[in-house]
């Protein structure tokens, strides 16, 4: 096992938001919970901005765009209590 699947196993996905395709089909929507965002974690880059990172499963964001999958979640990778 490397150094990132070890980091990965102690990481708990926490959920946010979701994203689903628009009506027309066009584009994607992305819905967050506002109470969810404002208890996520944040961070600081170098310049001092302030972010939050969220992460959303390729493989799931795929099937919703071609139409198999109604929806999929947005989450924030924390660190397992």
């Amino acid at each position: 096992m490397n150094e990132t699947q070890e980091k990965n196993q102690n990481l708990e996905s926490e959920l946010v938001g979701y994203v689903r395709r628009s009506n027309a089909g066009g584009a994607l929507k992305i819905n967050i919970c506002a109470s969810a965002f404002e208890k996520a974690r944040r961070y600081v880059s170098q310049d001092g901005s302030e972010y939050v990172g969220l992460v959303i499963s390729l493989d799931k964001v795929r099937a919703v765009i071609e139409g198999e999958r109604e929806v999929t979640s947005v989450c924030q990778l924390v660190e397992a209590a």
